[in-house]
């Protein structure tokens, strides 16, 4: 079967027109499909290189070894590619979406996400999620509209619906959501056809990527920095706090959970982590559980969704299957980070420190506009109201790098 082939003329239009390449590349019986052009604009584009100096987990440039937002992404990309493939989508949709997925995200990772949430309160908000999808249609530069604003990268409309993990706007109790409200036109011709409310099959499996690296590459980082040590689980207080953090932070399910865990930690990739000592033996053996554990878990979601579908064409033919204990042991893994890395005392305090670093440097650049750079300026001028204004400075704080967020704040606030 050609994936391609399943997708119609409706799935690969772009929302503004283009002209035609000037250049001669494809002419000896080269083209690219839409969704290779797709994929190969977000691996070209701005938003992501800088991913590169934004935190995952780790502060990037703290180690050699801990991931980055961009290694993290690209191993997303990498993982949904093949479980796309498996299950018969496009793989290049698929990894379009993967590429895409963090464009948005701040400097410092979800806490910087929280912290620009408060600081756009006025202006309605800020999700990391929605901020991708104005990256791509708004923000990167690529194509122009006819009035001369970007139209971002004018991916097509099955890879920015495949990169739409929340399809609704935000909403009262929701934390996440997948658009800004002065961004609904872009978005309602994204969604046009679509079912209300509901993902396509390559955003779920794109997500599903996501939740398999993060889980299993955190711990792994975890590890690897002697933050996180296995052995420490064997007691049945540490099982419980870290049960509890998969249910309330995670949504994981009450029941036998402690089981689940213990006989998680029983594989036999898991057991030789165990004595972790940072020897080559050791290093093998955590990357011999990080590909297993990977295996394990986008494995079960494609025999699953198989079982339950069939071979599955497209967008919405079906939903992907996750089987509720992998996806316990998912979220449990995701826990596991929480307790040893994320919530150590170090963290916090430095959590804190970038949160204020964020929100000073919002304040700064809403009193000296002049401040942003040239692409941010020209919209501040255009801009029509405060709430407009204080949207424009909340995309420049959020463009920045970790690195560079300090240095703007070092010229702004303390300079």
């Amino acid at each position: 079967m050609n994936p391609a082939a399943e997708y119609d003329d409706h799935d690969r239009a772009r929302r503004v027109d283009e002209p035609p390449k000037r250049s001669s590349l494809g002419v000896d019986g080269v083209r690219r499909s839409e969704f290779q052009r797709d994929r190969a604009r977000v691996l070209h584009c701005s938003a992501l290189r800088r991913l590169a100096a934004k935190t995952q987990v780790v502060e990037p440039g703290s180690d050699d070894f801990p991931r980055t937002r961009l290694t993290h992404t690209l191993e997303v990309a990498q993982i949904g590619r093949e479980m796309g493939q498996a299950l018969g989508c496009d793989p290049d949709l698929v990894d379009a979406a993967g590429l895409a997925h963090d464009v948005g995200h701040p400097p410092f990772g979800h806490n910087g996400e929280d912290a620009l949430d408060a600081c756009a309160a006025e202006c309605g908000g800020f999700e990391g999620n929605a901020q991708s999808l104005r990256v791509l249609v708004r923000l990167e530069t690529k194509v122009l509209e006819a009035d001369g604003r970007s139209a971002g990268l004018n991916l097509t409309r099955a890879t920015l619906d495949a990169v739409t993990k929340y399809p609704w706007p935000r909403r009262e109790g929701a934390r996440k959501y997948g658009v800004y409200d002065e961004d609904l036109d872009v978005f309602d011709w994204v969604r046009s056809g679509a079912p209300v409310g509901r993902r396509c099959l390559e955003a779920q499996v794109m997500d599903w990527a996501d939740d398999v690296a993060y889980s299993v590459h955190d711990v792994e980082d975890g590890v690897y920095a002697g933050h996180v040590s296995l052995a420490a689980l064997a007691s049945d207080a540490e099982r419980a706090a870290v049960c509890a953090i998969a249910r309330s932070m995670y949504g994981a399910a009450a029941d036998g959970l402690d089981d689940v865990l213990v006989e998680l930690l029983a594989l036999p990739v898991l057991q030789d982590l165990a004595a972790y000592d940072g020897s080559l033996t050791g290093r093998a053996a955590l990357k011999r559980a990080t590909s297993e554990l990977t295996g394990r878990f986008t494995n079960a979601a494609v025999h699953a969704t198989r079982s339950a579908a069939g071979v599955v064409p497209r967008r919405y033919a079906a939903d992907l299957v996750v089987p509720a204990r992998v996806a316990a042991e998912c979220s449990l893994l995701k826990a596991v980070a929480v307790r040893y890395v994320m919530a150590r005392e170090e963290t916090a305090a430095l959590q804190a420190r970038q949160r204020e670093l964020l929100t000073e440097l919002v304040v700064a650049l809403l009193d000296r506009p002049e401040a942003l750079d040239q692409l941010q300026g020209p919209r501040w001028a255009a801009a029509g109201d405060d709430a407009a204004r204080r949207r424009v400075v909340i995309d420049q704080v959020a463009s920045l790098t970790d690195p560079s967020a300090v240095a703007w704040h070092a010229a702004l606030v303390r300079g």
